[in-house]
């Protein structure tokens, strides 16, 4: 049967469909001709005997792989429509195009051979339902998938050969460029780069949370660079958690090259669709790792542990060997703590008012036919042995430490004051390349001289904007410690227990230094004796064991202070809760347990010391001589609050507080009413005669005023209204018998 016969009119009287395909964007720019050759495959399909009305191009899978139909909408719809009877030929350059490989391809030959649909290609047209059309279609479809398979193991083979070498050149992280030699790896030539990345290490190093050095980072207002889409410049920005994150984890900042650290896996989602995902791989799975093939930020000792620290602060899950990172709780032995019977990691709980730190055990059994945790043990006896222990372990090495940490923290101001100036460095340069690129432009030529002059003022704003926070941070900086600020440091790291106890010196502060030493600590409890049996297992292999007595001790409870007592006893007479809270506040007064006080905490406190409150507030306008707030006397003069405090002040108006902080009185009897007149009262002036008058200063007018040697009305009507002044005839002065 010739080509010609088997186009029959059934196939006529259905569309002709012509399916392009490029496998990459790269090929759809650049093989410009062969896109231009499946386009004229509608005139192949004229010529066979099809209305032009009646082709239709498939051209939405440029750009697509044609390894897998995921993804590839030109072929679903087209093998969608060809199970509906509408397509009487399927067109393409070749059968490659449509599919390279052989599930995808036989599947789209019985849907065809059923649904009586030819296919063409420059070689002829087939039909899948004739047994010698099908076959050749199914060995050129195999012969498909096998060259795919081969292009790809000679491109990986090459590839894998040459990274095996250490020569293949992938993207480089920030800090890092590419050499002109083969595989040459080069340390950034830009220095506020290398000083930002080598910050990230040091801050690491301090704080040992990835997390941390980013809000350390994100605090002193350092931007961070970062290289988008490929671009050669370095973009500067605040630092994100992942940027610090990626840099701590790169193993070419350790002067490794890695390749392979990551696989591409399918799977079958919940929708039954064949998907892929990045797996990344553990280091012992990875292709190639060449140690020291180029100068890193770090050694390779210092980033095995960096990765273990990293790991140690994840989170654990049951049953793992790690207590996680230091959080901020009171708990000083989160993490540390083991169970003596089963070996699980002890989880914190805090009880009572005090928020009293506890451990226990999540292992539970059934005794008695109840659950019972396998350990629940207070935990105040058991840290105060534990800190005891530490003290007296790390005494002799104190003085050292303390000088270390003056080394180090003075390093550390140093480095981030040096990027600072490398950020108003480079803010100049920018500066100064908008100011030529301004200067360039032709005058006339406004539509372009606009936008350059707007870059040229954000430079100069971002410049003096950097210079300003490098002078906030030099002036910031304290002086280095010598002399006897140096033997005062000495002093205090010999006493390691003063350190310790001191009130600046935080929890997690606690904690981080006990895990410098201390790796583990075993509790066994035994409730007969009262008693808890301690391992604790220093670093380096050392074991020591300590009994400690469990039983109940009584804490004596929080109490509020006897002054702020008395003071919410004289406030709560004339005040509402919430306004004595805002008093305390401040005067910077705190509740029994630390905390800021509100309308709640002062409430609880009346009620607990049986004060009574403050009675209902009276309407304004009452009876002479009454006692009124700020706002109610302003009510009743008929002026703005803000007013009334502007005469509090000058001292127009004499006004009484409890306490400092607390809220103004003011009594309005007949006295005050009558210094606000209607009209201007015979022989007062306005404040600046009387100033002139009295050769003063309008200050030391009020001044005389506030003290009553000076009548003062205010008057409420007229174009000038304001303060009057009675002036008496003013004595005579050194100056006034001059010639």
């Amino acid at each position: 049967m010739s080509q010609r016969d088997k186009v029959q009119a059934t196939h006529l009287r259905r569309f002709a469909y012509i399916y392009v395909r490029q496998s990459t964007p790269g090929q759809v720019e650049h093989n410009r001709e062969s896109t231009r050759r499946q386009y004229r495959l509608v005139e192949r399909a004229v010529e066979l005997g099809w209305p032009r009305a009646q082709t239709k191009v498939i051209d939405g899978d440029l750009a697509q792989s044609g390894k897998s139909a995921i993804g590839r909408e030109g072929f679903a719809s087209m093998t969608t429509d060809v199970g509906m009877g509408q397509v009487g030929l399927i067109l393409t350059l070749e059968v490659s195009r449509v599919a390279r490989n052989s599930g995808d391809w036989y599947r789209l030959l019985d849907l065809c051979g059923v649904a009586d649909t030819l296919i063409g290609d420059e070689d002829g047209i087939y039909h899948p339902g004739l047994f010698n059309d099908r076959l050749l279609l199914g060995l050129k479809g195999t012969m498909a998938e096998a060259e795919l398979h081969v292009l790809r193991a000679r491109l990986n083979g090459g590839i894998r050969n040459k990274a095996a070498r250490g020569e293949l050149r992938r993207g480089l992280p920030m800090g890092l460029v590419w050499g002109e030699g083969d595989g040459e790896a080069l340390r950034d030539p830009d220095e506020a780069v290398r000083g930002a990345i080598a910050m990230v290490f040091a801050k690491f190093a301090e704080l040992g949370s990835a997390r941390r050095v980013w809000l350390a980072l994100r605090s002193e207002n350092l931007l961070f660079p970062s290289r988008r889409n490929g671009a050669a410049a370095a973009e500067w920005e605040p630092p994100s958690y992942h940027a610090i994150h990626q840099v701590l984890r790169n193993p070419a900042y350790a002067g490794a090259y890695a390749y392979g650290k990551s696989r591409v896996e399918s799977y079958v989602n919940g929708d039954g669709q064949l998907c892929q995902r990045v797996r990344h791989l553990p280091r012992s799975e990875w292709a190639v790792l060449i140690q020291g093939h180029h100068q890193g930020y770090i050694d390779w000792e210092t980033y095995e542990m960096n990765q273990a620290r990293l790991a140690n602060n994840i989170q654990p899950r049951p049953h793992e060997g790690r207590g996680g990172a230091a959080r901020g709780g009171s708990a000083l032995l989160q993490g540390l703590l083991t169970c003596g019977n089963c070996g699980r990691h002890l989880k914190v709980s805090y009880q009572g008012k005090n928020s009293t730190p506890g451990y226990y055990c999540a292992n539970r059994g059934i005794v008695d036919g109840r659950g019972q945790r396998c350990l629940s043990v207070g935990g105040l006896q058991i840290e105060r042995a534990v800190a005891k222990a530490f003290l007296a372990a790390a005494s002799p090495a104190a003085v050292e430490a303390a000088l270390l940490a003056e080394r180090q923290l003075e390093g550390q101001r140093a480095a981030a004051l040096q990027q600072w100036r490398l950020q108003v460095e480079r803010a100049e340069y920018e500066a100064g390349r908008a100011e030529r690129s301004y200067r360039a432009v032709e005058p006339e030529n406004r539509l372009v001289a606009r936008t350059l002059e707007a870059a040229w003022e954000q430079r100069l704003a971002e410049l003096a904007e950097a210079k300003a926070e490098l002078a906030r941070n030099e002036q910031l900086r304290p002086l280095p410690a010598t002399g006897e600020l140096r033997r005062q440091l000495m002093s205090l790291g010999d006493d390691l227990a003063q350190v310790w106890g001191a009130p600046s010196t935080t929890d997690r502060d606690r904690k981080e230094l006990l895990r410098c030493i201390l790796e583990e600590a075993n509790v066994r409890l035994d409730r007969g004796e009262g008693v808890a049996h301690l391992v604790l297992r220093w670093r380096g292999g050392a074991i020591e064991e300590l009994d400690v007595d469990v039983r109940n001790v009584r804490i004596p409870p929080n109490r509020t202070d006897e002054d702020t007592i008395a003071l919410v006893r004289r406030l709560a007479a004339i005040h509402r809760d919430d306004l004595i809270a805002g008093v305390l506040n401040r005067q910077g007064r705190r509740t029994a347990t630390g905390e800021r006080f509100t309308a709640n905490h002062v409430g609880n406190l009346r009620r607990y010391w049986k004060i009574p409150r403050c009675p209902p507030p009276q309407e304004a306008g009452g009876g002479d001589g009454e006692l009124l707030t700020v706002e109610k006397t302003a009510e009743a003069l008929g002026v703005a609050a803000s007013t009334v405090h502007r005469w509090i002040s000058d001292g127009f108006i004499v006004g009484e507080q409890l306490t400092p902080g607390s809220p103004w009185r003011i009594r309005v009897d007949e006295r005050l009413r009558q210094r606000f007149q209607e009209q201007e009262p015979p022989g007062y002036v306005p404040m600046l005669e009387a100033t002139r008058m009295l050769g003063v200063l309008r200050q030391t007018v009020l001044q005389r005023v506030k003290r009553g040697e000076l009548s003062a009305v205010h008057v409420r009507r007229g174009k000038r209204k304001g303060l009057r002044i009675k002036v008496e005839d003013p004595q005579p002065t050194l100056f006034d018998n001059l010639p």
